[in-house]
């Protein structure tokens, strides 16, 4: 409980920690910390170095409001209200999936391939992937496409926040994109079978967006659109790099062979699973 009593920083996360231990939270120390950076203004690994210092009540009421919510199980990104992304510091809130340090590995294999010209990013969700690539690539236009109104916001956000220009574009899968002819077109759709949806874990069920999840009853509605279409808005010649699930990777490159892809290749992520697909578009079809 939050008293007018001058209590130390320290005091406090020792507090929130206790909080965060007893609810069953991993590393319940290091969350605290990141917690009270979050509620005080601090930068990423300051919380400790003010922790002799005397909090107000309403600096420690910040806290234990955001050791409460993470206490139920809402996503410690979430609470924190960011997340990082390869170079990239993100709001991060319900309106799009948190991003994820293997989705980092599939903007890396774009950049290999192709750091320039024009690439465009679907299902963007926060916009971690087209931010990357309008950050670290020498691209001519980058162009960030999502379905839902309440994520492309939040890649705006992202965009204003990091200081990075990209088209932001809302609509279903690749028709924001006719009459665009693409270099590269990445993906990280929804993959997960309504079977698979139904068993996940309680924290990513209960708080991230189905809509980002969910592709119908094999997981592959979405992907196998974008296979389908694909050649439609990318050049000859041009990339398409895509997430997938893990179990099925060799099935996606079965299926952009079976629409027409060149040599499509299963990459691993940074945990050794199957993870991204990577196909090229014929020069001469």
């Amino acid at each position: 409980m939050v008293t007018d009593a001058p209590q130390t920083a320290a005091g406090w996360l020792e507090t929130a920690a206790a909080l965060l231990h007893a609810a069953g939270v991993p590393d319940a120390r290091r969350e605290a910390a990141r917690l009270a950076e979050a509620a005080w203004g601090l930068a990423p690994g300051q919380a400790r170095v003010h922790s002799d210092s005397t909090l107000s009540a309403a600096a420690a009421g910040r806290l234990m409001t955001l050791a409460g919510r993470r206490a139920q199980g809402e996503p410690l990104a979430y609470v924190a209200g960011s997340a990082g992304f390869r170079r990239l510091d993100l709001v991060s809130d319900r309106r799009a999936l948190i991003p994820r340090p293997e989705t980092e590995g599939l903007v890396g294999l774009v950049l290999e391939r192709m750091g320039r010209g024009v690439v465009a990013d679907v299902c963007t969700g926060s916009g971690c992937v087209a931010l990357s690539l309008a950050q670290e690539g020498d691209y001519e236009r980058v162009l960030g496409i999502d379905s839902s109104e309440e994520a492309l916001a939040l890649a705006r956000e992202n965009g204003d926040r990091n200081g990075l220009t990209v088209e932001w574009r809302l609509g279903d899968l690749l028709e924001p994109l006719r009459g665009e002819r693409l270099d590269v077109l990445v993906a990280n759709p929804p993959y997960l079978t309504s079977g698979e949806y139904r068993v996940l874990d309680g924290t990513v069920r209960a708080w991230e967006p189905r809509l980002a999840l969910e592709s119908g009853a094999d997981g592959l509605e979405a992907t196998r659109r974008l296979l389908e279409q694909g050649p439609t808005v990318v050049k000859p010649g041009g990339w398409m790099a895509l997430e997938v699930d893990c179990e099925r990777a060799a099935t996606v490159a079965r299926l952009a062979a079976g629409f027409g892809w060149l040599d499509p290749a299963v990459h691993h992520d940074l945990f050794g699973r199957a993870r991204y697909v990577l196909a090229r578009r014929s020069e001469s079809s």
